[in-house]
């Protein structure tokens, strides 16, 4: 078996030492001294949190080496997503789950061209993926200030299946208000009736 060599970066040297000793015993594996890091195949990035000493590193990885770059990290959001991506990271792992196995899994994907994330930073990926398609294929398209509150709040009630006595009640407007509400959003947005109106908007995520 080829060994996967793997260059472990971290500012905390704990961090360093936790993440080598689990590697270093492993066959799949070569976890490279300092000295030999330009022969890496896959880098590891360590940190508590994607700051901005991170990014620089991620970025200085990106443009001066060939290696695909894994980021095992304490705390992660939504921004740090974003800036990841953009510093050409392909697999994220959170410390806590960063065992022995998983590291492997990490670094042998990356090997391989595979991405890796957790299950909810994926989704936030597609949601993400989706938002600039929209953006780019349709840069006319709905966003959310399509809607006001109020015609957002009378379709996501008729998309619950209220008629309009019930959403009248709900929203504390006159019946006569509501069907104007709803009858301006579809006029609006050029749809045929009701139905045809909340299912755009669940389309295009805007309820």
């Amino acid at each position: 078996m080829n060994r996967i060599p793997v260059a472990v970066y971290a500012e905390d040297p704990v961090l360093r030492a936790g993440i080598t000793y689990q590697l270093r015993p492993r066959p799949e594996v070569e976890v490279l001294r300092p000295e030999e890091e330009p022969r890496a195949q896959v880098s590891l990035v360590v940190v508590d949190q994607v700051d901005d000493e991170a990014v620089r590193l991620l970025r200085r990885l990106r443009h001066s080496t060939s290696t695909r770059t894994g980021l095992v990290v304490g705390r992660f959001d939504q921004d740090s997503l974003q800036t990841t991506i953009d510093c050409g990271v392909t697999a994220v792992l959170r410390r806590a789950d960063a065992d022995a196995d998983r590291l492997v899994a990490t670094v042998s994907a990356l090997a391989k061209g595979e991405a890796v994330l957790p299950g909810d930073l994926l989704g936030r990926l597609l949601d993400h993926v989706n938002q600039l398609q929209r953006s780019v294929l349709d840069p006319n398209g709905p966003t959310l200030s399509t809607l006001s509150p109020r015609e957002a709040d009378m379709l996501r009630l008729v998309a619950e299946g209220f008629d309009t006595a019930e959403i009248a009640a709900k929203t504390a407007f006159s019946e006569r208000t509501v069907k104007n509400v709803l009858h301006e959003v579809t006029t609006r947005l050029q749809l045929r009736n009701r139905a045809h109106a909340v299912g755009y908007v669940m389309r295009h995520g805007l309820i």
